[in-house]
């Protein structure tokens, strides 16, 4: 089911945070024992603030403009259309949110 572009607070808080690059509260997006799936690697704890900070840092500028929102079962899906300095930017890619309790509980990104 497509939804209109009103995020729920916490993706949004996310891709605010990925397009600015200020990720000093960017764990308190996540649930304590959340998981990010992104590149074939899992991060989980604090290892997912050196995720997003890694990926910022790699491929700056970094942007994630959400071009469209679903629902596939439990989960929230932004598509949005990445750019950055990396090879084929920009690319659409997925990003899957399970969210609990306003907060997001698990993150896969895919193309």
């Amino acid at each position: 089911m497509t939804m209109p572009l009103e995020l729920p607070a916490p993706i949004l808080g996310y891709f605010q945070a990925q397009n600015s690059g200020k990720t000093d509260a960017f764990l308190e997006l996540f649930t304590a024992d959340a998981v990010v799936a992104d590149e074939d690697c899992e991060h989980r704890g604090d290892a997912i603030k050196t995720w997003i900070d890694g990926a910022i840092s790699k491929y700056h500028p970094l942007r994630a403009d959400v071009t469209g929102l679903e629902i596939a079962g439990t989960q929230t899906v932004a598509i949005a259309q990445v750019s950055g300095s990396f090879p084929g930017s920009p690319v659409q890619l997925r990003h899957y949110f399970t969210l609990q309790n306003g907060k997001i509980a698990a993150l896969r990104v895919a193309p």
